[in-house]
């Protein structure tokens, strides 16, 4: 079984076929890379998350970001999701029966964490996704985005502290027969990165798992950070999968 990396304290890739608009606006975006990405859009009315368990603030790069902790700020402004209510927080993870999703071994913080929000957060439990094998198992407890449909987005105010190219790594599950796809197999939507509001990274799963509680992890993206401090990375997502963090590595030398 394969090991994670540690866990952050308490608290572009290539696209088979035809590109989409998307897909061709980013590869446009990344030849013209460079001052377009220097800051965060002075017009950005987000702000890192932080709560009575988590107030370290933006997370550092290279790290990990922790996927259910994007930007205070509400729909429109730190994400944008399909639906009002929060699917797991605030709907699944109420329900006692037929099945308990209020484990023992975690707690009202974690069962509702971020209830009121659109984003559709829930956490890793015994009996849903540690019952089985993985091919690498996630922490009991970990939260996760889920629910995901196409168009969806979350924002993260982090702080990059050496500017330079990453990889881009991520605890995930992924159900290739779920993504919406056209008549010739291609899927609907992209999976990316923005940096500073331009499109930055294309990402790529590097396989499919079992079921949606079946996790895996491996490099999804390339990416450059050109400059130092706050900058505001903005992940555009699918349906097909959970969401658990992401671990930022350098790979161009100092």
């Amino acid at each position: 079984m394969a090991a994670l990396p540690p866990k952050a304290g308490r608290s572009p890739s290539k696209i088979a076929g035809v590109l989409t608009p998307r897909c061709f606006t980013i590869a446009l975006s990344l030849a013209a890379a460079g001052a377009a990405f220097a800051a965060v859009p002075a017009d950005y009315k987000g702000k890192p998350f932080s709560d009575e368990f988590h107030q370290t603030g933006s997370a550092n790069i290279p790290g990990i970001v922790q996927c259910a902790l994007y930007d205070l700020g509400g729909e429109g402004v730190a994400y944008h999701d399909t639906t009002p209510e929060n699917e797991g927080s605030g709907v699944l993870n109420r329900q006692t029966t037929p099945y308990n999703h209020q484990r023992a071994h975690a707690g009202e913080y974690i069962w509702h964490f971020r209830e009121h929000e659109g984003v559709d957060i829930s956490y890793v439990k015994d009996w849903a996704d540690l019952n089985h094998p993985n091919a690498v198992s996630p922490p009991i407890n970990q939260f996760y985005i889920g629910w995901a449909s196409d168009g969806e987005w979350t924002n993260y105010t982090v702080n990059v502290r050496e500017p330079g190219t990453y990889a881009v790594k991520c605890l995930y599950s992924y159900l290739e027969k779920e993504v919406n796809r056209d008549a010739n197999g291609r899927p609907l939507t992209e999976i990316s990165f923005d940096l500073n509001g331009k499109p930055a990274a294309l990402c790529h799963l590097p396989r499919g798992t079992q079921g949606w509680h079946y996790w895996d992890y491996g490099q999804i993206a390339t990416i450059t950070l050109p400059e130092a401090g706050a900058q505001l990375l903005t992940f555009h997502y699918r349906r097909g999968n959970n969401w658990a963090f992401f671990v930022f590595e350098r790979i161009d030398k100092p």
